[in-house]
C-alpha cells in the first residue's frame, strides 16, 4: 500500500473560538503538506461548529473532517479518541499534529497507542529532513525537535517506521498566519461510530475561568526570576510591568518559591512568548526559561552576577542590584513620560 503523504491537524475550539495553538498548527500544517506534495485537513470536533469550518479553511486547510455531535461537547476522552483514531486507521496520515494543551496531552497518547505509533510530547520545532538507519535512507521524516533531560539539550526525534508521525506542539512556538478569505476547501461531514464504554463518563459540572494575564498576546513582558528574592520584592516586577504597560512573567524557579502564580510562568514548562520587549529581571537564564523565549525579541537583562547566562542572548545588559535599578527605571520612564 502505497503510503500518503498527507498532514493532519487536530483543531480545538472553546465556546465556538478557534484555539488559537491550532491556528498556528494550520499555518505549520500547511507548509509541512506543501512540501511534501500532500493534502492538509483538520479534524474540528463539537457540537454546533460547523460555522468554524470556514474559518479553517481560510487558515490552510484543504479538507476539514468535521464531527459536529451533543457527544462531543463538552470534551471528553474517549469519545473524541473514538472518532479520531476511527479516521486516522482509515486513512492513514503521514504526519498528524495536535496543540500541547491539556487537551492535546489527554488526546495524543490515546490515539498514538491505539495506532501503535510513536509520539513526541512538547515539541518547540517541526522541520523536514532525512534519516539514515544502516544501509536504508528515508526521506521527508518529520524531524520533532524539543528540549529533553530537563531542558539541558535539544532532541531531534526521529519516527522512521511505525507512523502516522504523532506530535504534539507547545503553544506560542509557532506562528500562525493571516487567514486568507479566498481560499476555498471541502468540508466532509463524519458520523461518528461511539461503541462500547466510550460514552460512560459524563460530564455533570463545569467551570471555566479566564486567566489572569495575557502572556502570549504581551508586546512587553517583564519577568522575574528566583534572583529577586522574595514574594515581597517581586511587586517590583509587577512595578515595572504597570508602568510600561507590560504583562508580568515568572521563572518556574520563582513560582516554586512561591513569589507568583503558575499563569505567569515562562518557560518550557510554562507559556511561549513573543513580545517586542522582554525584561528579565534576577533570572539566571537556563535553557528551559530561555525555551520559552523568542530571542528575536528585544533582551533587556538585569543580573547581578556578570557571569549570568542570560546576558549571552540579552540585548542590553544590566549588572546590578534590580531593588535599586528597577525603581530607577520606573522614574526615567515616568520623567520622559511627562
Amino acid at each position: 500500500m502505497n503510503e500518503s503523504r498527507d498532514v493532519w491537524v487536530f483543531v480545538e475550539q472553546e465556546a465556538g473560538e478557534l484555539a488559537e495553538v491550532s491556528l498556528e498548527l494550520l499555518s505549520k500544517g500547511r507548509e509541512l503538506a506543501d512540501r511534501l506534495g500532500g493534502q492538509m485537513s483538520a479534524l474540528l470536533f463539537g457540537y454546533g461548529i460547523a460555522h468554524l469550518a470556514e474559518d479553517v479553511i481560510h487558515h490552510g486547510a484543504d479538507t476539514v473532517l468535521l464531527a459536529d455531535h451533543p457527544e462531543l461537547a463538552p470534551y471528553r476522552s474517549s469519545p473524541y479518541a473514538r472518532v479520531a483514531i476511527d479516521l486516522a486507521r482509515d486513512r492513514r496520515p503521514y504526519i498528524f499534529l495536535l496543540g500541547a494543551t491539556p487537551t492535546g496531552r489527554d488526546l495524543a497518547p490515546r490515539i498514538a497507542s491505539a495506532l501503535r505509533a510513536g509520539l513526541t510530547a512538547d515539541c518547540t520545532d517541526l522541520q523536514l529532513g532525512e534519516y539514515r538507519k544502516r544501509d536504508r535512507v528515508y526521506h521527508d521524516l518529520l524531524l520533532q525537535i524539543r528540549p529533553a533531560f530537563g531542558g539541558n539539550v535539544i532532541a531531534t526525534i526521529v519516527n522512521p517506521e511505525l507512523h502516522p508521525q504523532l506530535a504534539t506542539v507547545r503553544e506560542g512556538v509557532m506562528r500562525s498566519g493571516l487567514p486568507d478569505p479566498q481560499r476555498t476547501g471541502r468540508v466532509e461531514t463524519i458520523a461518528p461510530q461511539f461503541r462500547g464504554r466510550d460514552l460512560d463518563l459524563q460530564v455533570l459540572k463545569r467551570e471555566v475561568f479566564p486567566l489572569c494575564c495575557d502572556l502570549k498576546g504581551a508586546s512587553i513582558v517583564v519577568a522575574g526570576g528566583a534572583g529577586v528574592g522574595s514574594k515581597e520584592n517581586f511587586q517590583l516586577i509587577f512595578d515595572l510591568a504597570e508602568t510600561l504597560g507590560g504583562q508580568v512573567g515568572a521563572t518556574r524557579a520563582a513560582v516554586d518559591a512561591g513569589y507568583v502564580s503558575h499563569e505567569h510562568q515562562v518557560g518550557q514548562t510554562g507559556v511561549t512568548v513573543r513580545p517586542r520587549l522582554y525584561i528579565a529581571c534576577g533570572i539566571s537564564g537556563t535553557v528551559q526559561h530561555r525555551a520559552g523565549m523568542d530571542q528575536s525579541s528585544k533582551i533587556v537583562a538585569i543580573n547581578d552576577d556578570p557571569a549570568a547566562p542570560i546576558f549571552q542572548i540579552a540585548h542590553y545588559r544590566i549588572v546590578g542590584d534590580l531593588k535599586e535599578v528597577i525603581p530607577m527605571m520606573i522614574r526615567a520612564y515616568r520623567d520622559c513620560a511627562r
